[in-house]
């Protein structure tokens, strides 16, 4: 039996209560460590590229060990840089096979995102596995569950339109 989306927001909820400030300040570091690499002087095109993947790492083992009631610190999102080449080469496989398929159309590109959202956590699971492994079993585990996916991003609009409105101050909750 597959667990609804509603189930999921009330599981997600459970395992932040007490824990919203960690999750909000991790949150919030990992926006101004991006924000940070893009506007530093001459190395700011290449910066984000490199700090993406490991971010993306440290986030999910972050977001992992709070959703197992395991201990969270905001450390883990650095934890990420111990496996910082298999982190870099995930982000850009991922990313050029997402413009590849973005190329024929919007909509494949958007598949190929949805396709490929679970590497990280599979990375965080795994630390024996690849990028190209990771993102063949992000494939395989989406499989059916795309559209579920898509429509759990959805319920998140309304709030993705208020904190544009409050100028990100929003993104807090």
């Amino acid at each position: 039996m597959k667990t609804t989306n509603k189930e999921l927001m009330a599981l997600a909820r459970v395992s932040l209560s007490g824990k919203w400030k960690t999750a909000v300040l991790v949150a919030l570091m990992c926006m101004l460590i991006n924000l940070a690499a893009q506007i530093i002087p001459f190395v700011g095109l290449v910066a984000p590229i490199l700090i993406a993947g490991p971010i993306a790492l440290g986030l999910a083992i972050f977001f992992l060990a709070l959703s197992r009631g395991e201990k969270i610190e905001i450390e883990q999102i650095f934890k990420g840089f111990d496996r910082f080449g298999v982190a870099l080469g995930t982000y850009l496989l991922s990313a050029l096979f997402i413009i590849l398929w973005a190329l024929l159309l919007i909509i494949p590109g958007i598949i190929a995102a949805l396709s490929y959202s679970q590497i990280y956590f599979i990375l965080a699971e795994n630390k024996d596995i690849g990028p190209m492994e990771a993102i063949d079993r992000s494939k395989k585990m989406m499989m059916g569950n795309k559209w579920k996916f898509f429509c759990l991003g959805l319920r998140f609009i309304g709030w993705v339109l208020l904190c544009i409105l409050t100028l990100g101050i929003g993104f807090l909750w």
